[in-house]
């Protein structure tokens, strides 16, 4: 159940809603390649830390 507010139109607001997904969706499509280097920053800093 959700409150409707005045003045403003359903429709539009799902329209911009997926607007707003896609672009999410493809900001994380552009991120993937820095993946495998991401796992590395952090394996480095990770393997500073653990004692042995």
């Amino acid at each position: 159940m959700s409150t409707r507010v005045g003045g403003r139109n359903l429709a539009i607001s799902w329209i911009v809603g997926l607007v707003c997904a896609g672009i999410v969706g493809a900001l994380l499509w552009l991120s993937l390649p820095a993946g495998p280097g991401l796992l590395v920053v952090v394996g480095h800093v990770l393997d500073g830390t653990v004692p042995g």
